[in-house]
């Protein structure tokens, strides 16, 4: 957020903080929510490099469209290790993988 809107919404009474501050989070539970919004990002970013819908993936995944949104969007339901599944049925390597989290 711009610092001018900032000072202007804390002159109005309003309180400027993290997500982390906000939800109170401790660094740990950051640093996951962190990881799985970037995971999710690569997932959906490997699917489109590779031409692939979301359908072609849920197919290779034995899973369902709507379940390939969830991931790509976000949805708190959606397990990191389903993630990591959805992301390695893009035909993306291990190698890839460990490059979303350097």
């Amino acid at each position: 957020m711009k610092a001018t809107k900032t000072k202007r919404l804390k002159a109005a009474g309003w309180k400027a903080g993290t997500v982390q501050q906000f939800l109170g989070l401790s660094d740990d539970e950051a640093a996951l929510v962190e990881l799985k919004l970037t995971l999710m990002a690569a997932v959906r970013q490997a699917r489109t490099k590779r031409g692939l819908s979301q359908t072609a993936l849920a197919q290779r995944m034995g899973s369902s469209q709507s379940r390939v949104a969830k991931i790509e969007t976000g949805d708190p339901s959606i397990s990191l290790d389903l993630i990591v599944r959805a992301f390695l049925a893009t035909g993306a390597t291990r190698r890839e993988l460990g490059r979303v989290f350097g």
